[in-house]
């Protein structure tokens, strides 16, 4: 997977003098000198890629997912069954049009550090990009969006175990035409300008209002730094932070606290409150993100159900957690395995300052999956919520949703009023359910211990 190498970077030298042959060209000498040190920087930028890749996340070789036909993937909320083209097409796109957030490499030092790359630390933090980004795809793209260049691949990247397809499609499956990438996005729609523009939101530089720099920077309150591990309850509170500092003043987030989540704070974050009813204009959307623990050093398998419900809702946005070791965002699942993005993939910076700068590395197109039982219990869940009314239907969605799974003590829950003690300070513990016996709490954890450090 690694990216295509720039053509521009390669030169011809000439190592002879045209004017006399049987004489050595100093100049052409001295130029050799440079092309082999720029083809010996370009190897040892490949490697240093190839053992950040391995190191962190595995070898991120492209291989094609194996999807079966005989189940339903579900999408953030969205169901696809693949033995139909059209529904295997549209999943397609659905998981193509995704952000995808990953290591970077070449980036502007972090204030107060000397890195230039967040490879083996940010990951975490990547995974909360994309789960910030889903909530942002939502609340300015329009519904049902997905990006033009996915309408014009035509190599699949999905596999489905049987390869006999049945006649017909549950939705329109034209053949796409052949056209190129770039193509594609040379006429750029309003649609197109805006999702340009979302995407600058998370650059690799410091005025990016989503991007590392500022990310890293909101950490700080938090006793974080650039290199630091972090665990998805702080990332929670990070994002909740950069967006109140943002200029999207029609956006707010929510973190629940100790995996409860008080409707009036809600409410009252967004501008208005429970009985007034006429309060629109000055309504905000909301994010709202709960950290969560689904047992106390592995995933309790009584919450699979649960977890599975809560993906299967319109309105959920992701989960940021992962599995021992590292980062992943899940996305949506198919019978007991996970489908996520990756963010352990380390790719050159991308400078989204100019103009019409290339989208191919924010979209990923292999799909990944991993059993449920490797999922680290440690995670934090997020929900979209567009309108006041949205805000109550997903009150009353979720809680279906939780109270399915049987279980006595849900993962959280929803309380009428306002949390009387304030905000807690942002940290990695959280509450842990206990499915048998009475509702209690585990030792305090901090992000290291969420999530081992390699």
């Amino acid at each position: 997977m690694e990216p295509a190498d720039d053509l521009a970077s390669f030169e011809v030298v000439h190592l002879s003098n045209p004017s006399n042959p049987g004489l050595l060209d100093l100049t052409a000498d001295v130029d050799g000198h440079v092309q082999q040190s720029k083809e010996k920087t370009k190897l040892k930028t490949k490697l240093v890629s190839a053992w950040n890749n391995v190191r962190y996340g595995g070898w991120s070789l492209k291989g094609k997912p194996r999807l079966s036909k005989r189940s339903p993937v579900c999408l953030l909320g969205q169901s696809y069954q693949l033995s139909y083209s059209g529904e295997r097409e549209c999943f397609r796109r659905a998981f193509s049009s995704l952000l995808w957030m990953t290591y970077r490499r070449g980036f502007p030092p972090l204030d107060g550090s000397a890195l230039g790359s967040d490879a083996g630390w940010g990951c975490m933090l990547r995974s909360a990009q994309m789960l910030l980004a889903q909530g942002l795809i939502l609340h300015i793209m329009p519904a049902g969006w997905t990006w033009p260049a996915t309408h014009h691949q035509t190599k699949d990247d999905l596999q489905v175990l049987d390869s006999h397809t049945q006649a017909g499609s549950l939705r329109d499956s034209g053949k796409p035409r052949r056209l190129s990438l770039g193509t594609a996005l040379d006429c750029e729609s309003q649609e197109e300008r805006s999702h340009r523009r979302l995407v600058c939101w998370f650059g690799d530089h410091p005025p990016a209002p989503f991007g590392l720099h500022r990310l890293v920077e909101l950490g700080r309150a938090s006793g974080k730094r650039a290199g630091d591990w972090y665990g998805p309850a702080i990332a929670a509170h990070i994002l909740q932070k950069a967006v109140s500092a943002s200029e999207l003043s029609n956006l707010a987030v929510y973190v629940a606290q100790d995996c409860t989540v008080y409707i009036g704070d809600m409410l009252k974050l967004c501008g208005t409150s429970r009985t007034d009813l006429s309060a629109r204009s000055g309504w905000k959307s909301l994010v709202m993100l709960v950290p969560v623990r689904l047992g106390s050093d592995v995933l309790n398998p009584t919450y699979i159900h649960c977890v599975k419900r809560l993906l299967e809702l319109r309105c959920c946005v992701g989960i940021i957690g992962g599995k021992p070791k590292h980062s992943l965002f899940f996305v949506g699942f198919q019978d007991d395995q996970l489908i996520y993005l990756d963010p352990h993939y380390c790719q050159a910076a991308v400078d989204v300052k100019q103009d019409n700068f290339p989208l191919e590395s924010f979209h990923c197109k292999s799909v990944r999956k991993m059993s449920f039982s490797r999922m680290d219990p440690s995670c934090t869940v997020g929900f979209y919520a567009r309108s006041r009314d949205d805000l109550l239907t997903l009150c009353s969605d979720i809680t279906k949703a939780l109270s399915s799974s049987g279980e006595k003590y849900p993962i959280f829950t929803f309380v009428e009023g306002h949390n009387e003690e304030g905000s807690a300070y942002a940290s990695d513990s959280v509450p842990h359910t206990e499915t048998k016996g009475r509702l209690g709490r585990v030792k305090k954890r901090t992000s290291v211990d969420d999530f081992v450090l390699l």
